[in-house]
């Protein structure tokens, strides 16, 4: 027996034994017809009058009755095997009382499992008493076998009008229990894909197009502050860019950005800033204890030989003892187990005005993601817009946060370095930043961040001139 399988929710597909059967029109019609029908005999003088549009009055013709037996044997010859008996055949023929009397008739006999129709509507069927996590799965499968306007090839006929409506209106069912199921289970970002089918099924229908944007809504609102996200699977970490507050993030360890002098003093705001970084970071992670961070910076700059030293005279105030650009220490927040990095990527002038440039800010983050690796303990690192302070570097918002992705994406396939890095940006930031850029060539970085086409960094694309060097009067804000 031959396996045989018809589609017709969307343009007509037959296949037998695997292999697409084409069709006539004509015969598609009288298939289409049969379907229709949904397991009914259809008399030889009604096929007649839907095939060829012309009404039979009184008695079907023989020369009519003969067209519509040609149109029935090459469907027999496509839905059938060989010496099919007429109780094994797809395609019956039976007798039908009429007003004229006994008339042939055809039926088209099939399984759920041979015909998407009936396998659509009892999959929805089904769902309608299954357990939630069940009918997802039943409802999921019916909608996979949608695939566009049913009956398409008489979508005009007014035979085919009853069962295209209803098919239409389980499907949009399918859709919208499909949806309330997903966003039941707490997962919307599931449903989103279902309502955008539906909507754009039903342009003109506003309650559609209103699921959609609440959902879509819903979605935002799930992701709270977070502005980008982006998994890298075969580095085990995640990216994410954020807007909030740096030192509310207090699960993660956190990157302040310093000078090579590694100042702390922020009295009056003559040397460091207290809307600094490292002027918060004294005052909201130290409780303004500025003898302690000093001691833990020491205690980690032992180990660093020093790059110079200043005289009294040339530098009265601050610390005078240089560090090279892109020492990290390591710190030990006193509230337990926080932690946090502070690196110097940017030269205290004597003027106290820090000066930097892209140069320092990529050492400095190659260095960063080092100390990382060693001393985060797999943890969360937050990091904010460095260099887009009082101590700016020449690139723009974006351009930054490239150069923060690039160099941990980097430092990430020599070994683990962090599980997820977040990247805090403050209202402020915001209004510098092209985050629709960072999304684009975020995207289309591989699952080891590495850019598909081999080509340059996106940055180096946005660059408008060369920068080099800037200057600011204190560290980052």
């Amino acid at each position: 027996m031959a396996c045989i399988h018809i589609s017709v929710l969307g343009n007509t597909v037959v296949r037998r034994d695997g292999a697409d059967i084409r069709l006539t029109p004509l015969t598609t019609r009288l298939l289409l017809r049969l379907v229709t029908a949904e397991g009914e005999a259809v008399p030889c003088g009604d096929l007649y009058t839907d095939l060829w549009g012309e009404p039979v009055r009184g008695r079907i013709s023989r020369p009519h009755r003969t067209e519509v037996q040609k149109r029935v044997l090459e469907l027999r010859r496509a839905l059938d095997s060989a010496g099919a008996s007429d109780s094994t055949s797809v395609l019956r023929t039976e007798q039908a009382l009429t007003g004229q009397g006994r008339e042939s008739a055809y039926r088209l006999v099939l399984n759920p499992d041979q015909i998407d129709v009936l396998e659509f509507t009892g999959l929805f069927n089904q769902a309608a008493h299954a357990a939630p996590a069940t009918a997802t799965v039943l409802l999921t499968k019916s909608l996979g076998l949608w695939r566009g306007r049913p009956l398409a090839e008489v979508a005009d006929a007014v035979f085919a009008e009853p069962l295209i409506r209803r098919l239409t209106t389980t499907y949009e069912s399918v859709c919208a229990e499909l949806i309330a199921l997903h966003t039941d289970s707490g997962h919307p970002e599931l449903a989103l894909p279902v309502a955008e089918r539906l909507a754009a099924g039903r342009p003109d229908d506003p309650e559609a197009l209103s699921a959609l944007t609440k959902l879509r809504a819903q979605l935002r609102e799930r992701h709270g502050a977070e502005l980008l996200r982006r998994e890298f699977p075969a580095l085990r970490t995640s990216l994410v860019v954020k807007r909030g507050d740096l030192f509310e993030e207090t699960d993660a360890s956190l990157v302040a950005g310093f000078g090579d002098t590694f100042d702390t003093a922020t009295e009056r705001d003559a040397i460091i800033s207290r809307e600094s970084v490292q002027g918060q970071l004294l005052h909201r992670r130290y409780g303004g204890d500025r003898t302690l961070l000093d001691r833990e910076l020491r205690s980690g700059l032992r180990a660093v030989t020093p790059a110079g030293r200043e005289s009294a005279r040339d530098k009265p105030k601050g610390k005078r003892l240089r560090y090279p650009i892109g020492t990290v220490v390591p710190l030990a927040l006193p509230e337990p187990g926080g932690r946090a990095f502070a690196v110097a990527y940017s030269h205290q002038g004597l003027d106290l005005v820090a000066r930097s440039n892209p140069e320092d800010l990529g050492v400095s983050l190659e260095r960063l993601w080092e100390s990382v690796a060693v001393h985060g303990l797999l943890r969360p690192v937050a990091i904010p817009l460095v260099g887009a302070g009082l101590a700016r570097v020449v690139l723009r918002g974006e351009q930054v946060i490239v150069m923060i992705v690039e160099s941990f994406l980097r430092a990430c396939r020599q070994g683990p370095v962090t599980p997820e890095l977040r990247i805090v940006l403050r209202p402020q930031d915001l209004r510098g930043v092209r985050l629709s850029e960072v999304a684009q060539y975020v995207e289309a970085l591989t699952g080891d961040g590495r850019h598909r086409d081999g080509g340059r960094a996106a940055r180096d694309d946005w660059r408008e001139d060369e920068p080099t060097a800037v200057s600011g009067s204190i560290d980052d804000p």
